[in-house]
């Protein structure tokens, strides 16, 4: 299979995730999609010169985590190969996980007296301050007799990662977290009949109460009281895991690939199966991040790389706090960005594919089972008649109905990378 041509090039392929960018019909949008409404002029390029079809990331109706689907979506089975989301928060924040240590997905939330959740985010507590409370849990000290040491720390607004060190730990564990507000924090409980589960599961309970004790006294959270800002006086725990033993991408394809994101997770999954971090200026994770810094750094990163994947988290924050307008924007600052990317590699050379992780519904504010979008522009591709990107349009593509596992070994096979089977 080609791979390049008498000019020593050689085939590449740039992977765009925007994360939650799928949603349902909005009524006070006609009826159209977020992305449907969007000005998106460079969506709709790659949609009419390329092939489409939508993504089921895990399978029919069945909503994913962004874990869990960007490894579907990078050709890994999550069923077989997941662990749990907090030890890929922690490696992708540039905290060391060793064997027999369990990971949790932190955030910082907003309670009442009676331990009911009322923000679950806390008013998307800003960096500054996130830090100054992560610095003050890191200070408590558990009984000597537990044997165990933690680790705490912020990321990105209210997201934090808690790492337990010790002997005799389990992630099999239940979440502190309800994952809705107006229910109180839920007592963590072991999954299994196990010494080491329910030792978890109290040394979780017992931190809790800790953090909590923390925070209500918080020379911060007495600053945000006045300021009229939701205080960040609780810690919520979930996706207690370790880290995941799989193959590389350059083990798999014979590939040297990149990542481009902000957010923890995303940077974790990459980390796990091989792929090179690149860090960008200016980009935060959040609906302010630096679009065309990460477009730039992608076009250089293919100079260096086979495969690079570029993420961006903003239209996933905006689809849960519901702010449909927002949505639009994000998606179309997303349009300006692949606009670069387009006018800045070799067409010949290079693959481009865009979809999103998940559909994240801007009126249930929650991730969802549906399918997303996806279409693929590059030199060869069976083009078809899709002349606009969107949720209804690309299932009319000629990839028709694939699974997230598919969508790597689809652009393997384009660059040359895939591997023949049988004889």
């Amino acid at each position: 299979m080609n791979c390049g041509d008498e000019r020593g090039l050689s085939l590449k392929a740039i992977l765009a995730i925007a994360d939650g960018m799928a949603d349902r019909p909005i009524e006070e949008l006609g009826w159209k999609t977020p992305l449907e409404a969007a000005v998106k002029p460079n969506l709709d390029r790659i949609a009419k010169k390329g092939v489409c079809g939508i993504i089921d990331p895990i399978a029919p109706g069945i909503p994913p985590g962004s874990d869990t689907a960007t490894l579907a979506m990078l050709g890994y089975d999550p069923w077989k190969v997941y662990s749990g989301r907090g030890a890929l928060e922690a490696v992708g924040s540039g905290v060391e996980v060793l064997p027999g240590d369990v990971a949790f997905r932190c955030n910082f939330a907003t309670v009442n007296n009676d331990l009911v959740v009322l923000d679950r985010r806390a008013g998307r507590i800003a960096n500054e301050d996130a830090t100054k409370l992560a610095a003050s849990l890191q200070r408590i000290r558990l009984p000597t007799s537990l044997n165990v040491k933690f680790l705490f720390k912020s990321t990105i607004q209210h997201r934090a990662i808690l790492v337990l060190h010790g002997p005799k730990l389990s992630s099999a564990i239940s979440d502190s977290d309800p994952e809705t507000t107006r229910k109180k924090v839920l007592e963590v409980k072991p999954f299994e009949r196990s010494f080491e589960a329910e030792r978890t599961a109290q040394i979780v309970n017992m931190l809790t109460k800790e953090f909590h004790k923390v925070l209500e006294a918080h020379p911060v959270n007495k600053q945000r009281t006045k300021r009229k800002l939701p205080v960040a006086n609780m810690i919520l725990c979930r996706g207690a895991g370790g880290i995941p033993k799989m193959p590389t991408l350059q083990e798999r394809y014979d590939i040297k690939p990149a990542c481009i994101a902000a957010v923890s997770l995303i940077r974790g999954v990459c980390e796990v199966v091989g792929m090179d971090l690149i860090n960008v200026r200016g980009a935060t994770g959040t609906p302010q991040t630096d679009y065309m810094a990460k477009a730039k750094a992608a076009v250089r990163a293919l100079k260096t790389h086979d495969f690079v994947l570029l993420h961006v988290k903003a239209t996933d924050v905006a689809s849960h706090d519901g702010n449909v307008k927002e949505k639009i924007e994000i998606v179309e600052k997303i349009d300006k960005m692949l606009g670069y990317v387009l006018d800045n590699v070799d067409p010949g050379f290079t693959y481009i594919a865009v979809t999103a992780d998940h559909t994240t519904s801007s009126t249930t504010r929650n991730h969802e089972g549906d399918p997303v979008p996806v279409a693929i522009i590059g030199s060869g591709v069976r083009r078809d008649d899709v002349t606009e990107y969107g949720e209804r349009t690309c299932a009319e593509g000629g990839l028709n109905r694939i699974r997230g596992m598919d969508l790597m070994p689809t652009l393997m096979s384009l660059i040359g990378k895939a591997k023949k089977f049988g004889a």
